[in-house]
């Protein structure tokens, strides 16, 4: 068995707010990297709107000064790549925001990445109020939601447990191979929020393309927030 990877970060997420929506696969087949294949639930391909605190911030062991805590607004769906007779479960991001261009510059360098710098903000109580709130093109857009009582694990199949229990990311650049790497959390503890007390307020086309929109305008199919846990991103690798 080949050795895991060098340990390339490692960080605290915390305070995951994750709004998802159903999109059709033909929307992000264009995104899928070589080697891997939409992964679904219920028979259904999933996009999610995720906000969160990254906290503790280390790369290569060593704290970069004013980047080791700082919020990430990204937007993700689900892929899958078969080896052997594992089955890998992974994330392909279509934008990260950051506030920081040094986040930035490494991310898109190490792991080609898809990160943008923006102004951001953020309101974290849990359990209460959560809100993550950046500028675009003189714009602010926002994801909020609030939160009572204390989470409780993901429940085995659940669409919970799909959407939180990912541990590899895939990246691809246009003429280049595709970039595997592995995270490592423990198991997160949720709360499931009722969609219409959600406030998403966000130009998705501005952002992400009119492709897009028409499905990510509409009221999310679920949302859930994740009390979140340390984390370890291990180097990338070129897959063959």
């Amino acid at each position: 068995m080949r050795p895991p990877a060098s340990v390339f970060l490692t960080a605290e997420w915390r305070a995951l707010v994750m709004a998802n929506w159903p999109v059709a696969p033909a929307v992000l087949a264009p995104f899928v990297p070589a080697g891997t294949e939409l992964d679904t639930f219920g028979g259904v391909t999933f996009a999610s709107l995720v906000g969160f605190r990254f906290l503790a911030t280390r790369v290569r062991g060593f704290a970069i000064p004013f980047h080791a805590d700082f919020d990430e607004v990204n937007l993700r769906f689900y892929v899958r790549r078969r080896v052997g007779s594992e089955v890998r479960r992974g994330v392909v991001f279509i934008k990260e925001i950051v506030p920081r261009r040094a986040i930035a510059w490494i991310a898109n360098l190490c792991y080609g990445e898809h990160y943008v710098t923006l102004p951001m903000e953020h309101s974290v109580a849990l359990p209460g109020p959560i809100e993550y709130a950046w500028r675009h093109r003189g714009r602010r857009d926002r994801l909020a939601v609030t939160v009572a009582g204390p989470p409780a694990p993901a429940a085995p199949g659940s669409e919970e447990e799909f959407i939180t229990e990912h541990y590899w990311g895939y990246a691809q650049r246009p003429g280049r191979p595709t970039v595997e790497y592995q995270v490592e959390h423990p198991r997160w503890n949720c709360w499931r929020v009722d969609p219409r007390s959600a406030a998403i307020d966000v130009d998705f086309a501005a952002l992400y393309g009119s492709a897009f929109a028409p499905f990510l305008a509409a009221p999310p199919s679920s949302v859930l927030v994740a009390d979140g846990s340390p984390v370890i991103v291990r180097s990338g690798r070129r897959l063959t």
